[in-house]
């Protein structure tokens, strides 16, 4: 079998078992004779690299083995590092680059008129350049998106889901998502001691900006309300449901879990900030806001109502993986390898009805996957669905 060379990157936000993959990857190419080279800062190593620069090959370009990968599983993040750069929407070239080789595409949105640089041409440069045969790009719907566009141009490329909101189309599981519940669970479950001894409602944001996975299975596992981007609450009916939940308790205190995304009838969302390479901005706390709701609510009332915001969500991607997260990325990095050894491409490694497969990179047009509602959350009690679960696969999806 003739030697192959594996660049491997990560882009987007960390989760834990990033490195999990990684070690994989390298400890089945080392058999095999295959080298990988580590592309550090996702996507922007990429973009990057200037290949003449000995300094850019240092910043950008790792080589790795079974001696600097043997224990970065221990930990979490990824030993890569990471961007959120988007190779087809860049603000800014690297000095290196002349932008007369680059289309410039200009869009506008609000008015506001802007311009940015499709640097694929670049891309595909230096994975010539550094004698890649194929990519191993491990990423959530952003960088995943660029992974079906360099797949439409030849690249070879195979692909592993990660996001902590599990919502990758195409797969009923994502790495980070396990972890990201555990740590959820273990820190709603640690403040019901000072939330119940203070008697207050206690609020919870995770994050889920389109989909409401990690607001939900952190509710079926804590016996919580939760509410979510695929369905707009009503606001009064939610509190009403809570207060009577506080009443209700011998420790007298109530429990929510707010997805970053969610929204109630009425409810304008704020972002702020500039748009990242996705064109994505950051959304003002709606937990924060669901929190004034409720004051403002009780206003009138004969007992006013404390709360107390606690915001999970860059917790829940710290520290090292949970057992499921790291079986299942060393389990994807097998199938990727397997995939390129059998001559294969083009193709992302997936969960579905429960069962390891290769599936196809999820198409960026149809976005991200969102919650079944009917089957998944039950509307008038605003918690998750527990009943008809008979013949589900283990993560409770619908094939």
């Amino acid at each position: 079998m003739s030697i192959k060379r594996i660049g491997i990157l990560t882009g987007g936000g960390d989760v834990p078992g990033l490195n999990s993959v990684i070690k994989g990857v390298v400890y089945r190419a080392e058999p095999l004779g295959w080298e990988v080279v580590g592309i550090r800062r996702g996507w922007e190593g990429l973009t990057h690299l200037n290949l003449a620069d000995p300094e850019s090959r240092n910043t950008y370009i790792k080589t790795l083995d079974r001696a600097n990968t043997r224990t970065i599983d221990r930990t979490g993040g990824t030993m890569l590092h990471t961007s959120r750069t988007n190779p087809l929407r860049m603000r800014r070239l690297p000095g290196h680059l002349d932008p007369a080789l680059y289309p410039l595409l200009k869009t506008e949105r609000k008015g506001v008129v802007s311009e940015t640089y499709d640097v694929t041409l670049g891309v595909e440069a230096n994975l010539e350049g550094l004698d890649v045969d194929y990519l191993v790009a491990i990423g959530g719907d952003d960088t995943l998106s660029y992974a079906a566009h360099l797949k439409s141009r030849g690249v070879k490329v195979v692909c592993i889901p990660k996001t902590m909101d599990n919502d990758v189309r195409n797969t009923e599981y994502c790495i980070g998502f396990s972890t990201a519940i555990t740590r959820a669970m273990d820190a709603v479950n640690r403040q019901r001691s000072t939330i119940g001894s203070h008697e207050r409602l206690g609020i919870f944001r995770v994050f889920g900006r389109d989909a409401g996975y990690t607001a939900l299975y952190t509710a079926y596992v804590t016996s919580a309300r939760c509410a979510i981007p695929e369905y707009k609450f009503d606001l009064q009916l939610m509190i009403d449901l809570l207060l009577a939940d506080k009443r209700s308790n011998p420790s007298n205190y109530s429990i929510v879990i707010l997805s970053e995304g969610a929204e109630w009838q009425g409810y304008e969302v704020t972002e702020y900030g500039e748009p990242d390479a996705y064109g994505h901005r950051k959304k003002f706390s709606v937990a924060e806001s669901f929190s004034q709701a409720v004051t403002d609510g009780n206003k009138n009332r004969k007992s006013s109502v404390e709360t107390v915001v606690s915001d999970l969500t860059y917790d829940l991607r710290s520290g090292e993986a949970d057992f499921l997260d790291k079986m299942i990325a060393s389990t994807f990095a097998g199938m990727a390898m397997d995939t390129i050894r059998n001559g294969g491409s083009g193709l992302m490694t997936g969960i579905v009805n429960g069962c390891y497969q290769m599936v196809e990179i999820p198409d960026p047009k149809l976005g991200p996957r969102t919650v079944d509602v009917d089957n998944m959350y039950n509307t008038a009690r605003y918690r998750p669905s527990y009943d008809n679960k008979l013949g589900l696969s283990v993560f409770l999806t619908k094939p």
